[in-house]
């Protein structure tokens, strides 16, 4: 059994940007065959995102925003009790109006230290890339 607190994460779990800070709660290592964060988006920020390599639901539980998908236009309002699911690799922009909490799961999952590259996109490192480095 993995139990862990947010509130003792180790530095390396934790990971942010200009626009976001992720705590990452379950990674690969852990074999659970996805990764779970707990993720804050800044107020009044915009990140464009587009998880190639990657999977994702998100789970808003505070704040509000919208995310759009850059495809189609379409825009969604995201607040507490929103779930969207970026079931088609969608490439999305979102918007926090507040300050949002977001409990995000990937697939396949991360490995702990990946950040969006100028497209959006995180890179698919395995455990074997981890280790060696």
């Amino acid at each position: 059994m993995i139990v862990r607190k947010l509130s003792e994460l180790e530095p390396e779990r934790i990971q942010s940007a200009e626009t976001w800070s992720s705590r990452r709660l379950v990674l690969a290592g852990d074999k659970m065959g996805f990764s779970m964060h707990d993720t804050i988006i800044h107020a009044g920020t915009t990140t464009h995102m587009h998880y190639a390599n990657h999977l994702e639901a998100v789970y808003c539980i505070q704040g509000k925003g919208t995310v759009k998908v850059v495809q189609t236009g379409e825009e969604f309002v995201i607040e507490a009790g929103t779930i969207y699911a970026l079931d088609q690799h969608d490439e999305h922009i979102l918007t926090a109006e507040s300050e949002m909490r977001m409990v995000c799961a990937f697939n396949p999952p991360l490995v702990g230290r990946e950040t969006h590259d100028e497209n959006g996109v995180y890179p698919l490192l395995t455990e074997d890339d981890e280790a060696a480095e």
